[in-house]
């Protein structure tokens, strides 16, 4: 199973980045995806999720209103579309996977419930 980030960079406050995620080695379908971001000296942080069964997202914290979550399945890649970056966005942001099916759906927030990570992007918003 492999995951790897890419689309990470410097970005200037106010401006937009599309993260994306390969994933490979997973089976075609059952697996929800969740984006994380960690800034030094900080808990790692949930952002979003989508689930590859049915494409239901949910969203985290200060992502709401600024991030948008989408997959293309074809292609086994899930992306986060990050509009209106904020200096307080600069953090390394990683990608996720996870089999495990919840009742409550905030349970993908925690990295806890996940199995497989990917290395993470940086994204550093500054002027």
């Amino acid at each position: 199973v492999r995951l790897v980030e890419a689309g990470g960079g410097l970005v200037q406050p106010g401006g937009s980045l599309r993260l994306s995620c390969q994933a490979s080695g997973l089976t075609a379908d059952g697996y929800v995806y969740g984006w994380f971001r960690q800034a030094p000296g900080k808990e790692r942080e949930g952002i979003s999720a989508i689930s590859s069964r049915d494409g239901s997202s949910w969203y985290w914290n200060s992502a709401k209103g600024r991030f948008t979550i989408s997959r293309d399945s074809a292609k086994n890649v899930v992306y986060l579309q990050m509009n209106g970056l904020k200096p307080e966005d600069t953090a390394l942001y990683y990608c996720a996977a996870t089999h495990t099916l919840f009742l409550d759906d905030n349970n993908y927030a925690y990295a806890r419930e996940y199995e497989y990570w990917g290395q993470g992007t940086q994204v550093t918003v500054s002027s």
